[in-house]
């Protein structure tokens, strides 16, 4: 349902609207309050389990145009949601702005796996704002790829892990190429006691472009425990990948740890390869399907399946 809609049909959704993600957080969410951005709104049910994966696509046919939504997604107590999202943009479009704002709550015994896939194009300018509360006992998992040329994109998602036992999981592939700009990264925010995150991105450079990838993990919650992994892996002289992995304890009986590597392919292992029958592309090509071979956490086996395959597919065309 539109989130435009949802608001007209059930007075209480007022209540989670710009709630976890303020107005006033940057001239983007101000734009997006100010016209009262359309967008979706999901629900799954107390003790519901949706196993099917609801699917929302917002696309954009026109050129110099802003499109501006606003998500609410809410797991009542002990109910499953999958969701998969696609954004993506008409071969015509040569320039356009996303501006999107996306609130999650995951209530008590609750599970959202999040999977969103963008596919734009080199005149975009994409810049989410996603903030989630995690209740106690709850799982947020949310996966993000990114395979297309991009003019720049931002995004950096917050998890506010509130309750005891709440889990949060942010992974990310990203592969850019062109004179692509990527800013992204995660942040989890450790309150309940026991509380888990982990962060873990792939994100190749190539060309002439250039991704910072951030992760920002906070302990405040007694025996929290959180890490960060991110790997980078550039083709290009050109290319840029900058890996900022940060850990802030609040208070003991935290464990907070990061593992960061940033290079090329080392020349070693194309040479093993060529040894074996390989050319130097086909070694190449191999080399990063591996570096990018990582299982997309929360998914039905059959739906991972197809995803794997449409990276697949991208990786044809890139490699």
């Amino acid at each position: 349902m539109g989130t435009a809609d949802a608001l007209k049909k059930y007075d209480w959704l007022k209540d989670y609207l710009w709630k976890i993600v303020q107005p006033d957080m940057d001239k983007y969410t101000a734009d997006i309050e100010s016209e009262h951005g359309q967008g979706y709104f999901i629900r799954s049910k107390a003790g519901s389990k949706v196993t099917v994966p609801a699917q929302a696509c917002l696309f954009i046919t026109s050129d110099n145009v802003g499109q501006k939504v606003h998500n609410i997604v809410i797991a009542e107590e002990n109910s499953e949601l999958h969701i998969i999202a696609g954004c993506s943009v008409s071969h015509t479009v040569n320039s356009a702005l996303h501006l999107g704002v996306s609130e999650f709550y995951v209530k008590k015994g609750a599970k959202i796996t999040f999977t969103m896939i963008h596919n734009w194009s080199e005149g975009m300018e994409v810049r989410p704002r996603t903030a989630v509360v995690i209740e106690d006992d709850a799982v947020f998992i949310d996966n993000y790829i990114l395979m297309t040329p991009v003019k720049s994109l931002q995004t950096y998602p917050t998890a506010y892990c509130v309750g005891k036992n709440a889990r949060a999981t942010f992974q990310s592939i990203v592969y850019a190429t062109g004179s692509t700009k990527v800013d992204m990264g995660a942040r989890a925010v450790l309150q309940g006691n026991n509380s888990r995150a982990e962060i873990l991105s792939r994100a190749i450079a190539t060309d002439h472009a250039k991704i910072i990838s951030r992760s920002d993990i906070i302990g405040k919650g007694a025996n929290a425990k959180g890490h960060i992994e991110c790997t980078g892996l550039l083709l290009s002289d050109d290319a840029e990948v900058d890996s900022i992995p940060e850990l802030k304890a609040m208070c003991k009986d935290l464990e907070l740890s990061h593992e960061a590597a940033v290079g090329k392919i080392a020349e070693e292992e194309i040479q093993y390869l060529m040894a074996r029958g390989l050319s130097k592309e086909e070694a190449t090509s191999l080399i990063i399907r591996g570096f990018l071979n990582v299982d997309i956490t929360g998914l039905p086996d059959v739906l991972a399946h197809d995803i794997k395959k449409m990276l697949d597919m991208c990786l044809e065309k890139v490699v």
